[in-house]
């Protein structure tokens, strides 16, 4: 059975009701859902992820115990030999989950690095994402190294430069599409 990592930018606190059907339908088809424990989408999609009684959740996180966990779910706590609150300790937990996911299911403020970090992870591996781009209320599929391309151009300027200074963006965009297709940031 697939397992879906659903995560999303920590500045985002309300789902959007087309993010919520698609959390819907995976809890319809029973498949097993994976989640972080930040504060922000992550938290509140443990909310929806609860008041739907999703049955296969598992809440994953870096510390001794998780920041959320709305449902008292089973939790997977995954070691990091970062420094405590980094954001290299808390992305250990999002490797982990684009390993054990087949699949992911992003709400991204076309800013939030981390939530990009978690696309590329899945992309790196083979995996699809389907990622929701709030401000503009749509869905972008990301399947192929190409498909980066398009998920970046949702992006400012400044969020560009923002996120090759902390994740390398450009790097990884041209590593994953080609050095025909390199991007100025």
């Amino acid at each position: 059975m697939k397992t879906v990592f659903i995560a999303g930018s920590i500045k985002i606190k309300r789902l959007h009701p087309l993010f919520v059907d698609r959390i819907t339908n995976i809890i319809r088809e029973g498949l097993p859902i994976i989640v972080g424990d930040a504060n922000g989408a992550d938290a509140s999609i443990q909310a929806e992820l609860l008041s739907q009684s999703a049955p296969d959740v598992t809440v994953y996180c870096t510390g001794r115990q998780p920041r959320n966990n709305l449902g008292d779910w089973p939790v997977q706590r995954v070691k990091s030999s970062a420094e405590p609150g980094t954001r290299a300790f808390f992305t250990a937990k999002d490797i982990e989950m684009a390993s054990k996911a087949e699949f992911g299911l992003m709400l991204w403020d076309a800013a939030s690095t981390g939530t990009l970090s978690n696309v590329f992870e899945l992309l790196s591996r083979g995996k699809k994402s389907v990622v929701f781009v709030n401000r503009d209320a749509r869905f972008q599929n990301v399947k192929e190294n190409e498909d980066i391309l398009d998920l970046v151009s949702f992006m400012s300027e400044g969020a560009r430069r923002t996120a090759d200074r902390k994740i390398r963006l450009g790097e990884k965009v041209s590593m994953l599409a080609g050095s025909q297709s390199r991007m100025a940031f």
